[in-house]
């Protein structure tokens, strides 16, 4: 097989501090709780970490709201505490990635607060200020995020001018046209690379690029929010230039960006032609019915649309920003299936903490809800022990997942049987063969409920079945085959019988 990067080989694992483990007893997760557990990364058997915001900011977005993008809130610690993060995953042979909010930043950034005391003010022309519409109103019809059908503009009265904000209105968006604001967000980038991380998530980075005329989009389209149309050719210039800066520096760094277009197609534009992101999510199957002709077309659509620019695909199931696949798919024997599915489809999966413990979105009354976007149920915290405190040195800012101690780390550790062994086991086949870390797949016929596909890497040859229905069904497969791996441990190290069980995941040599 030949050398791949990293991070075509590697299995990536998302923290959302705030959530992960509190070494404070604040009931905030903070960077010395990360580095504290970073144990359990290790014997699960990931190879990077990928840490969602914990930037200084006034937290209107829990993170995403930028105030300085080169220092540590002290919700989550300090510059000292990311380095020894930092130095001890590296020691563990983990990457690591960090959030990067190229597109906006927080209103308390001292870049907006200048641009904002003046119309003449040198920074005004880092944000997107145009004067009212001729109706007075917003400057067009776009829309924000968070508040369905809101305008993406807010009137500042002293300067009499709107400025733009795709989310919230603490979230002015930069104009990237601005040279000045390249350099300071690429001056971001060599902070942190000098410091040693190893690559980057970049937020909704095809918003970066917006057309200077700032024309209404078609009515029909004008209640969705503009962040998710907005795909402008200058973005792919700034893109090239950011890849040439993080190409530029040694040990294989690398950017995945958070590209928010449901069409593929248009996702895999910003690949470049492997001059722009290394990486980029595939959205789709966070939105797909678990049904095996779902999960066709979307294997489908993504080798259809990356294979003829020769890119690699990434694949998730869950993250901080949509409910957990638990939730979504209804047992644990289909999320058992799920990550069979997720660990041995071509290209590098996402892992979101706490899925291979199984857990479930917390039940969030209104009077817990605190995030702007309603995602607080997949945001809550991890259960470490069986305490009635979890691991954690104080109550937590949101409630616990159901079953928390029945699904945290130490119970599920002690359970050979659990879903955390499935995923260790897992994580270890795939990194010993080569044909589930870099091989080749190709779609095999099977019954409507069931997904059966072959990777191949040289001599090393796997067959994958997914059964998507709870009753069982014949397949039919060449030659005698072992199941080496059975999201339920059914018939393991057993030849395999013609029959694949009810929502049941195998591995097959």
């Amino acid at each position: 097989m030949p050398k791949a990067p990293w991070w075509k080989r590697a299995v990536v694992y998302q923290i959302y501090p705030r959530s992960f483990a509190d070494a404070t007893g604040s009931g905030i997760g903070d960077l010395v709780g990360v580095r504290e557990r970073l144990e359990h990364l290790a014997w699960l058997g990931v190879d990077a970490l990928w840490l969602s915001p914990f930037f200084r900011s006034p937290m209107h977005d829990f993170g995403y709201d930028v105030s300085d993008y080169c220092d540590v809130d002290p919700l989550f610690g300090g510059l000292a505490d990311f380095d020894a993060l930092l130095s001890a995953a590296h020691d563990r042979d983990l990457r690591v990635l960090i959030d990067w909010v190229p597109a906006h930043t927080s209103s308390e950034h001292p870049w907006f607060v200048e641009a904002k005391s003046s119309r003449e003010s040198p920074r005004r022309s880092w944000y997107v200020w145009r004067d009212p519409g001729k109706d007075g109103g917003p400057p067009n019809n776009w829309t924000t995020a968070f508040t369905p059908g809101a305008p993406a503009w807010s009137l500042d009265e002293p300067s009499g001018q709107y400025y733009l904000h795709s989310f919230l209105p603490e979230q002015p968006d930069l104009d990237w046209n601005n040279p000045e604001v390249v350099e300071a967000m690429h001056a971001v980038l060599r902070f942190w690379l000098d410091r040693g991380v190893d690559g980057f998530r970049a937020d909704v980075i095809h918003n970066i690029g917006k057309p200077e005329a700032l024309p209404d989009v078609d009515p029909k389209l004008a209640p969705i929010p503009h962040c998710a149309l907005n795909d402008e050719p200058q973005t792919h210039e700034h893109l090239r230039a950011i890849r040439k800066l993080v190409d530029a520096y040694p040990g294989e760094r690398m950017m995945v960006g958070e590209v928010f277009l449901l069409s593929t197609e248009q996702v895999a534009a910003y690949y470049g032609r492997n001059d722009e992101l290394h990486l980029s999510f595939n959205f789709p199957p966070l939105f797909a019915a678990w049904e095996a002709e779902a999960w066709r077309q979307c294997i489908e659509k993504t080798a259809q649309s990356l294979d003829p620019i020769d890119a690699w695909p990434s694949w998730v199931l869950s993250n901080h920003d949509n409910p957990r696949h638990r939730t979504r798919y209804g047992s644990e024997a289909r999320a058992r299936a799920a990550a069979v599915l997720l660990l041995s489809l071509r290209g590098t999966p996402f892992l979101y903490m706490g899925e291979e413990l199984g857990l479930e979105d917390a039940v969030i009354t209104d009077a817990e809800r605190v995030d702007p976007g309603g995602r607080d149920g997949c945001r809550a915290p991890l259960p470490w022990d069986r305490s009635p405190t979890h691991g954690w040195g104080a109550k937590p800012w949101l409630p616990w997942p159901p079953n928390a101690g029945d699904r945290s780390v130490e119970a599920r550790r002690a359970d050979p049987h659990s879903m955390l062994h499935l995923y260790r086991k897992l994580l270890a086949l795939r990194r010993a063969s080569p044909a589930l870390s870099l091989g080749t797949f190709r779609l095999l016929p099977g019954a409507d409920s069931v997904l059966v596909y072959e990777r191949r890497g040289g001599n090393d040859r796997r067959v994958v079945a997914i059964n998507f229905r709870d009753e069982a069904a014949p397949l039919e497969l060449e030659g005698p085959l072992e199941v080496e791996l059975a999201s339920d441990g059914h018939g393991e190290g057993s030849a395999f019988g013609g029959e694949i069980g009810p929502d049941q995941a195998l591995i097959l040599r």
